[in-house]
């Protein structure tokens, strides 16, 4: 390998890290975020059937 190829390729590596480093928080972010708006629906979903089994009707 000459010494271009070296150069071409230590920045190629970098400029790949350099962007995972900016996508990784983005994708975690977003999982965190799905795992809260799942979360609170259920306990939504949870809360209107304890309302509507708390009163009996006939």
């Amino acid at each position: 390998m000459s010494y271009i190829e070296y150069v071409v390729a230590a920045y190629a590596v970098f400029a790949a890290v350099l962007a995972w480093d900016f996508v990784a928080p983005r994708i975690r972010i977003a999982q965190l975020l799905r795992a809260v708006r799942l979360v609170a629906s259920r306990r939504a979903a949870a809360a209107t059937v304890a309302d509507d089994t708390a009163e009996l009707t006939r």
